[in-house]
């Protein structure tokens, strides 16, 4: 994603500030905690809820990208419309050095706070605690039908372009991709090297003590057998929570052909699920034109309002 230009972020026209009040909260414990905010409708009682994850990296709370906060689009959409959300910074955003940690996995850097979010909206008196859910983007869409696994009070699942193919392979696509917009030796060599990187997650020596520089993204051999480990699809169709699945069709990172098709056929016989496709939208769920590129999330933008219905309409209803 395209680093912090430390450009103000503005409300999306959709946002409401004056329906909802924000609190400051402390998600998890320990050395591992981290700040979070909640935002509450205003004058509501028994509201949804949901828990709100961001996609994999180093991001804060509100998932920020350049100019871009789309997990605050979503918290202040969704507030605005008597949802109440909690946002929270990710440990590797707070303690950058984390990640390296031999033992640190995808589970370990969400699913403690997940589960910690999900206690104090419960917690609160202005929300039903039967109705909190849980809303991953990318790879905290991946993620959610672990934490829904783990935490029974989830009431259901709300996955935005939640990759589905293996993360390594994914990785060596994207990488391939990016090389065909730019024909250049640098841009071909970077995708070998990534090739040559993600095969090593491929090979039966795979062990925790493999060297994180031996391998994709920078990730420990730990975290990469935990990723190994995770099937997302048959965590998700193993759940008898109800499912609401979102895509965008002009996301190259995570795709309509390489990932949304493996979650529409590992949960054809889930009774619950619900598919989406907001053909112009891209990986952040903004809407454009033409073939998607790294330059589209540099210019200010905002969720997709059709996203932002969808998703409210849902979780009012149940």
């Amino acid at each position: 994603m395209a680093p912090d230009t430390g450009t103000g972020w503005q409300p999306p026209p959709y946002a409401d500030p004056s329906a909802f009040a924000e609190h400051d909260v402390t998600v998890g414990s320990g050395a591992l905690a981290v700040a979070g905010t909640m935002s509450l409708p205003r004058h509501r009682d028994a509201v949804p809820a949901v828990v709100l994850l961001s996609g994999g990296g180093p991001f804060d709370r509100d998932e920020t990208s350049g100019p871009n906060k789309p997990i605050k689009d979503i918290a202040w959409g969704l507030a605005s419309l008597g949802i109440a959300t909690l946002r929270f910074d990710k440990v590797t955003w707070t303690r950058h050095g984390v990640a390296g940690d031999p033992g640190f996995t995808m589970t370990e850097e969400y699913v403690p706070h997940a589960m910690s979010a999900i206690r104090l909206l419960r917690e609160r008196p202005e929300v039903d605690a039967g109705r909190v859910f849980v809303l991953g983007h990318s790879m905290g869409g991946k993620v959610a039908p672990r934490v829904a696994a783990a935490e029974p009070a989830v009431a259901g699942l709300v996955i935005m372009a939640g990759d589905a193919q293996p993360m390594h392979h994914e990785a060596v696509r994207v990488t391939r991709y990016l090389a065909s917009l730019d024909p250049s030796p640098q841009a071909a060599a970077r995708a070998a090297a990534m090739a040559r990187l993600a095969a090593v997650v491929d090979r039966p020596g795979l062990s925790p003590a493999t060297p994180r520089a031996e391998l994709p993204l920078g990730l420990s051999g730990g975290y990469w057998l935990d990723l190994l480990g995770y099937q997302p699809v048959s965590t998700a169709a193993a759940l008898p929570t109800p499912l609401l699945l979102l895509q965008g069709g002009r996301d190259y990172q995570v795709t309509l052909a390489d990932d949304f098709a493996r979650w529409r056929s590992g949960l054809t016989d889930h009774p619950d699920v619900t598919f989406r496709v907001y053909p112009d939208d891209d990986h952040l769920f903004f809407p454009g034109t033409g073939p998607p590129t790294p330059a589209d999330y540099e210019a200010a933008q905002h969720v997709d309002p059709a996203v932002l219905t969808d998703v409210a309409e849902c979780l009012m209803r149940r």
